[in-house]
């Protein structure tokens, strides 16, 4: 089983995203009992707070839930529970290397690497704009399953 932990500064937007887009495409493939999948914060600020409102509409919007979904911080411990730690920016990676003590073994990554257009998942809370952080998250995402074939 591959276990993916997805991050962003406060687990209300881009990694709850990322979580529940990736379940919705390992489930839609049929492959739920080859993948374990969560979010996390690098931040304390949402520590428990629900999936913003406006993500929670976007996903929605294409049928998926994130109902019950908590924002949690990343722990150290995380390191050793996943396979592969993905960031959703620069800053992002910056803070999980700082919180797991560097990178040892290489699971940190950025989500956009999967894909053909490197960079980083556009930040919906400072733009408004969840349809482009929809388009890089399905992408990102789809380009994770990719990558495990």
């Amino acid at each position: 089983m591959r276990s993916i932990l997805f991050v962003c500064h406060g687990n209300i937007c881009r990694s709850p995203m990322a979580e529940f887009v990736m379940k919705y495409l390992v489930a839609k493939a049929g492959r739920e009992s080859e993948f374990y999948i969560e979010s996390a914060a690098t931040s304390t600020e949402e520590i428990g707070n629900g999936v913003y409102p406006p993500a929670r509409r976007k996903l929605a919007e294409h049928g998926i839930s994130c109902g019950g979904k908590r924002a949690r911080q990343m722990t150290r411990s995380d390191y050793e529970r996943f396979d592969l730690i993905i960031g959703m920016d620069e800053w992002n990676l910056r803070n999980m290397h700082r919180i797991c003590g560097g990178d040892p073994q290489g699971k940190m990554h950025l989500l956009m690497e999967f894909t053909s257009r490197p960079g980083e998942v556009a930040d919906p809370w400072y733009t408004g704009d969840f349809e482009a952080t929809w388009r890089d998250v399905l992408e990102g995402c789809q380009g994770v399953m990719g990558s495990d074939d």
